[in-house]
């Protein structure tokens, strides 16, 4: 069977698409052509009365990282808002935190267990 292998791109409006993307590269590290490292990538829909993100977005990003402890320092450096919480990390699913860009899409940072 014919099936898609990854994601290919993400696409999302923005009232100013330069500082948005400068934004993401400056605090994230991703590009417009963005090599990404092999990995799991969960593909996961949910309720429309969903409280995993906030009602008012259709989407949210998940990014996988490498070192949430040292984004998170880095974020907090630059005035970035992250929240954690406990009862988002565990041994099996890894450590979570969330923030916003700029125009306010939420993105979750994922640390995959070790």
């Amino acid at each position: 069977m014919a099936k898609v292998v990854g994601i290919g791109g993400v696409f999302l409006r923005a009232k100013d698409p330069e500082a948005l993307a400068a934004w993401y590269e400056a605090h994230l590290g991703v590009t417009g052509f963005w090599e990404q490292a092999a990995g799991l990538t969960l593909f996961q829909p949910f309720k429309a009365d969903s409280d995993y993100f906030p009602a008012s977005r259709q989407w949210m990003i998940n990014f996988r990282v490498d070192d949430l402890a040292g984004l998170l320092a880095q974020l907090a450096s630059a005035s970035i808002e992250a929240e954690t919480r406990a009862a988002w990390d565990t041994p099996e699913t890894g450590r979570f935190a969330r923030i916003h860009d700029p125009e306010g899409n939420p993105i979750e940072l994922w640390q995959p267990p070790i």
